[in-house]
């Protein structure tokens, strides 16, 4: 075990980070900051009706796949990952959070278009695309060898973070405000995730686009509700937060009062949100019946909504509820998802903390079906079609046994995976990145065009 936290440390250590962070950079200036100056544009045409209609070249529709995508990177780190950042960062990190998301929104758009720009249909008709299919097409014979290694640490990670442990999320929340058992959780849990994923992309992504914008909008609505109760402390809460990120004064909350603390929690947990530069979000965008631009636009959206939206949320709501910092009977700092509970629970009472516990379970399954589509489609690409039922059953297995086990070992080493995942992604993104702009600029005529209608 000892060694997995060794390799886990040094895998996402400042050196991944700053590769994450500098081609979000990179991509960014590459671009001439289009994924910025298109925000607005893409928002709308997310949210908008024609992303809700499937045309001849995809799966699913441009919404729904945005919303599968969603599914996986919206998840219990949304509200437990950003109380620890505060926790062990400070306040502050919450800004270094949002300006690695923004970052992060030309890697994504990146990973979305390239995507779709190489995509291909399987022998079952069905589109398959993402990282592997990028590097395999764009880059040639070490293409390959990348694509191959990627598509193994992407199958990997889907059981352990994508399975296992959004599992045992679900059953240790149903545990605590309910007294379900654990084993009966993992059943049903699994029961549920494989009648969802025995249906293939368009079952998964129906179900995606009918619980992820629910659960976000019940989550959010309770959030507003806690903000609004304590409206008072909000200038302050902000005033803090803000002080905080360029401070290296120690904060409330435990942290070590370093600002390299608080930007590399900050970044981290960012990064951990919303999944850019991972290449995840690249092999839902190429289910959409959509053009590379035009889905890499929509697609970035998503670390908007997952980063700049919830997470900023749930940021505010702790630091404006004065939980921060705030011990437990045995003198311990409050930290994880009881921070978050109790910052709902000081302004909506017991109501708030049941509200937690049940966003947790919709977020967390969510996280399982989405991570079971993008695990899916990595075995697919080692393995082939015919044998998908096999990772299907497999993964059931895994989501059940991890609802009632103890996930250290299973934790890092999906973090292990995940940091692989991204060195060839990352180096793929960098690339290709003169396609990805050319892209871009092409699509401009199309953007102005809607922007006058």
């Amino acid at each position: 075990m000892e060694w997995l936290r060794a390799a886990d440390d040094l895998l996402w250590g400042p050196g991944t980070l700053a590769l994450l962070v500098g081609t979000g950079a990179f991509l960014t200036l590459r671009t001439r900051f289009l994924p910025w100056r298109n925000l607005g544009y893409a928002l709308g045409a997310a949210l908008g009706r024609e992303a809700r209609v499937k045309g001849r070249d995809g799966d699913v529709t441009p919404f729904a796949s945005l919303m599968t995508a969603l599914a996986a990177t919206i998840g219990t780190g949304n509200i437990v990952g950003v109380a620890t950042a505060l926790v062990a960062g400070g306040p502050g990190a919450l800004v270094w959070m949002e300006l690695a998301a923004l970052l992060g929104l030309s890697t994504k758009l990146a990973e979305c278009l390239l995507a779709v720009k190489f995509r291909r249909r399987n022998r079952r008709g069905e589109m398959s695309g993402g990282p592997m299919y990028v590097m395999r097409e764009g880059l040639g014979r070490p293409g390959a060898v990348m694509g191959a290694a990627y598509a193994l640490f992407a199958v990997c990670s889907s059981f352990g973070i994508g399975g296992m442990a959004q599992a045992n999320s679900i059953a240790g929340a149903l545990e605590a405000s309910f007294g379900v058992p654990v084993r009966i959780t993992g059943l049903v849990t699994a029961g549920l995730a494989l009648a969802v994923i025995l249906g293939g992309v368009k079952s998964v992504a129906r179900a995606s686009a009918a619980v992820v914008p629910v659960m976000a909008a019940l989550y959010l609505g309770a959030a507003a509700a806690v903000l609004w109760g304590c409206r008072e402390n909000l200038p302050a809460g902000v005033g803090q937060i803000l002080r905080c990120a360029v401070s290296p004064r120690a904060a409330a909350g435990g942290a070590a009062g370093t600002l390299m603390n608080t930007v590399r929690w900050g970044v981290a947990r960012g990064v951990f949100s919303n999944e850019a530069g991972m290449g995840s979000a690249g092999i839902s965008a190429a289910a959409a019946a959509s053009s590379p631009a035009r889905q890499g636009d929509i697609g970035m959206t998503g670390a908007f909504f997952d980063t700049c939206v919830v997470c900023t949320v749930t940021g505010l709501v702790i630091c404006c509820s004065g939980v921060l910092g705030a011990a437990d009977a045995a003198g311990n700092t409050v930290d994880g998802a009881a921070l978050t509970i109790l910052a709902f629970r000081s302004v909506l009472g017991p109501a708030g903390g049941l509200l937690v516990s049940v966003s947790v379970v919709l977020f967390a399954f969510t996280s399982i079906l989405g991570g079971a589509y993008q695990g899916e489609k990595a075995f697919e690409y080692l393995f082939g079609t015919r044998r998908i039922l096999v990772y299907r059953l497999a993964f059931a297995l895994a989501a059940a046994w991890g609802a009632a086990a103890e996930l250290e070992a299973v934790f890092c080493f999906s973090d292990i995976c995940n940091a692989l995942m991204c060195v060839p992604n990352l180096l793929c993104l960098l690339l290709l990145s003169g396609l990805t702009a050319r892209e871009l600029e092409a699509f401009q005529p199309e953007v102005r065009r809607k922007r006058k209608t």
